[in-house]
């Protein structure tokens, strides 16, 4: 693995900078600044909630066409362009002082962001690496893990002394500077070039599978349950953290610190699950990969202690750290390289849409009167039925393939 990381890591680097500054469109590095959005716009919860799944859900849209970009440019050439404009958005929200366009501010950044940030670098070492793709995964995931661990103590420590648009016009100016390091990063882009095709891995039957071709095939169905609910139930459990800590009658910061214990088991398991990956393959190791889920979010339910809720996040960093490379090379193992690009868009927003869904019915729930510990059960058996779909359908494919 040293040596891997090493042997690669102007690749590996480029990757992992652009999940990095994705956190900035992240739900987690918006939400930081909620209380300040609501009193400057004079917004109640739901209408915050509202604003932001709206701009989410618009992004996902854009998503399926704008993710078909990474076949046909080179991320040398769009990375730059994506950083550019994630940079924008952040001055976008610094500037902005008009509540009418908060939606077009929050699409922007989650569409820049979360979206195409994560895109490129996830289709980038899906396509670069094919015998070390796990590994290759999970190192560029490393991104997503420092921006949750240093990101939050980074900006509350900053709003003592700045105002939170300040805070906004710093990320926009470290997207910036970011766009020459990562052009130097990249001034010899790995071979396979992202766009030749003799370099380019098959699917399932030996055959480059089209989105078209993708959508029509029982299996895209099949996993749609689990990347639509690891989004969904991951976001809205952090987006009401607050509301959490309340009903189990916990202060938010004994909560809050529980956190890096989450995120160093998600690098862990970012780690082996990449490494797995690359011993046992895709197949083998999917179906499985949330069933920790189902431990959490029961844990979170009937747990009433501190340690049971440290146990919960122990399971929900085990499920976090496999998602981040056991989906990404799903797409490119089963459906093949050479249209990834426009594939993995439609997953990317499927999954950008559940980040907008998922708080949306946790809320609306919460408004019924059902409380969020019951919630949490009910999540906990979506996630056993998200497996078991994931099992019949990758059972379904391998016999397909071998007969």
């Amino acid at each position: 693995m040293f040596r891997f990381i090493i042997q690669n890591s102007r690749w590996l680097a480029a990757g992992a900078l652009l999940t990095l500054l994705s956190s900035f469109g992240q739900t987690y590095f918006i939400s930081i600044f909620a209380g300040e959005i609501r009193s400057a716009f004079n917004l109640s919860h739901g209408d915050w909630g509202a604003i932001y799944g709206f701009g989410t859900f618009a992004s996902a849209v854009a998503m399926i066409w704008a993710g078909g970009l990474t076949d046909i440019m080179r991320v040398r050439r769009l990375g730059p362009i994506v950083l550019a404009a994630l940079a924008a958005s952040c001055l976008f929200m610094a500037f902005n002082p008009w509540v009418a366009l908060l939606p077009v501010v929050i699409f922007c950044l989650r569409f820049t962001g979360q979206g195409m940030s994560t895109h490129i670098a996830a289709v980038a070492m899906s396509r670069w690496f094919v015998v070390n793709r796990g590994k290759a995964l999970s190192v560029a995931s490393l991104g997503f893990s420092i921006g949750e661990a240093a990101y939050p103590l980074l900006v509350v420590a900053l709003m003592v002394f700045f105002a939170w648009q300040g805070i906004w016009i710093f990320a926009a100016l470290l997207a910036l500077l970011s766009i020459p390091t990562l052009m130097w990063l990249l001034r010899e882009e790995r071979s396979p070039q992202s766009m030749a095709s003799e370099g380019q891995s098959a699917g399932l039957n030996g055959r480059h599978w089209t989105r078209n071709q993708t959508l029509a095939h029982p299996l895209f169905w099949f996993m749609m349950p689990a990347f639509l609910g690891q989004s969904a139930f991951g976001t809205a459990f952090f987006f009401l953290q607050v509301h959490f800590a309340e009903i189990k009658g916990w202060e938010h910061f004994q909560l809050v610190a529980m956190f890096p214990v989450y995120t160093g088991v998600a690098i862990g398991s970012m780690v082996l699950s990449g490494i797995l990956l690359d011993k046992l393959g895709t197949a083998r190791l999917i179906p499985y990969f949330q069933l920790p889920m189902i431990v959490a979010f029961l844990q979170f339910s009937y747990g009433q202690s501190l340690i049971a809720a440290l146990v919960g996040f122990v399971f929900l960093g085990l499920a976090s750290g496999a998602n981040a490379t056991l989906p990404n090379a799903f797409w490119a193992e089963f459906f093949g390289t050479k249209h990834l690009g426009s594939i993995k868009a439609a997953a990317a927003a499927a999954m950008v849409l559940g980040s907008a869904i998922g708080p949306i019915i946790t809320g609306i729930l919460l408004d019924f009167n059902l409380p969020l510990e019951i919630q949490y059960i009910a999540i906990a058996g979506f996630f056993g039925f998200s497996s078991i779909m994931m099992w019949v359908g990758i059972s379904r494919a391998r016999r397909s393939q071998q007969t």
